[in-house]
């Protein structure tokens, strides 16, 4: 009998991993969905062998059950399933950014032969739905798993053995580990972006003529993209992980004072030594590895100020067959050369774009 796969929630994860596991020997791989207009678009987009409305049809006989809904629709989902005759053997497995909160309620599926391992897929994309779904999604992303202390070791080294196919690297932690290091990487920034922008909006709103929001385009609009965030789905992920963020926002205005008092008492070398810290800090970080927050793919290269310049180069790299997301000219004025940013959605697509580039003689940065 194949091995059946059942995904909830066939969005831009659950699409992906149904790409990544979909035609290979001996599985089979059943989407739900709980709209019949979804259903469409699932099977329009090729991504699962069969969709179903109903739950029980989904769940049945499965060996692997992925829930890829938003955290905060997990329990409800989770009480369900453990209303079901689930398979013996069945192993159930999410993809939420938070993983205490989801062990916690995954205590009611407690029967024998059938077990919760939680999951977080540290890869996504700006986009979202099944139509943004992709097979090299996980692709050199890490892939971290939960095992609670009573899930069997065979269990887990099946789970590990299928998500092989997602090419991601697994990596087993503690629940609790795990939402201190991604509360400290991924929400606490997502919660400074927001803050940040909403903060200058209060002043561009004092501002007449809008300069604010006109000179914050380019780099302050880059480094608070993750501010545009869908705002539902991460209510549900910092009401879960609430706790630990309230440690890790104390620490923030603890740095913050520090600041603060750096300034107050023109400490100089002081602010020099707080830069030079992070900086090397920042310089030991992976520079080619997937992570909590989105990499963006973006070279940047010097182009004359003369027209059909952005169809010149756009020909150029379409006649590669290199497929580009985004162009943007930064600055472009009489007589000084403008900054092209180009943007790609997979890596390997960028790294083919400023090959050619740089052998056609522009100076390209990354």
């Amino acid at each position: 009998m194949p091995i059946k796969v059942a995904i909830f929630g066939v969005g831009l994860i659950g699409g992906s991993l149904a790409l990544c596991l979909r035609g290979k020997p001996g599985l089979t791989v059943i989407g739900h969905s709980h709209r019949p207009e979804s259903q469409q678009r699932i099977m329009d987009r090729g991504v699962v062998d069969a969709v179903t409305l109903s739950m029980e049809e989904a769940a049945c006989d499965a060996d692997f059950i992925f829930l890829c809904v938003p955290v905060g629709s997990l329990e409800p989902y989770l009480r369900k399933l453990s209303e079901l005759p689930l398979k013996q053997g069945c192993i159930i497995t999410d993809v939420g950014s938070t993983k205490a909160s989801v062990a916690a309620c995954a205590a009611m599926l407690s029967r024998p032969g059938v077990h919760f391992i939680g999951g977080h897929p540290m890869a996504g994309s700006e986009r979202s739905g099944v139509e943004a779904a992709s097979s090299l999604l996980f692709e050199n992303a890490y892939y971290v798993l939960t095992p609670s202390e009573d899930v069997p070791e065979d269990s887990y080294r099946k789970l590990e053995e299928l998500l092989s196919y997602t090419k991601a690297q697994i990596v087993r932690v503690d629940p609790v580990l795990h939402d201190e290091i991604v509360g400290a990487i991924s929400h606490l920034p997502h919660i400074i972006a927001v803050a940040l922008v909403n903060q200058i909006r209060t002043y561009n709103n004092t501002d007449a003529d809008g300069l604010y929001r006109l000179l914050a385009a380019g780099g302050f609009r880059d480094i608070t993209r993750i501010a545009s965030s869908d705002p539902v789905i991460w209510r549900d992920i910092l009401l879960s992980n609430r706790d630990i963020l309230l440690t890790l926002l104390k620490d923030w205005n603890r740095e913050i004072d520090g600041f603060i008092h750096l300034l107050e008492s023109r400490d100089g070398e002081g602010i020099e030594t707080a830069f030079a810290t992070a900086n090397q800090f920042r310089s030991e970080l992976p520079e080619r590895r997937k992570g909590a927050i989105t990499s963006l793919y973006d070279i940047y290269i010097d182009v004359p100020d003369h027209p059909g310049i952005i169809g010149q180069i756009a020909t150029q790299l379409g006649d590669q067959h290199i497929n580009l997301s985004n162009m943007q000219i930064i600055e472009s004025r009489e007589d000084v050369p403008g900054v092209m940013r180009l943007s790609f959605r997979q890596e390997s697509e960028m790294e083919r774009a400023k090959q050619h580039l740089q052998s056609l003689n522009y100076k390209v940065y990354v």
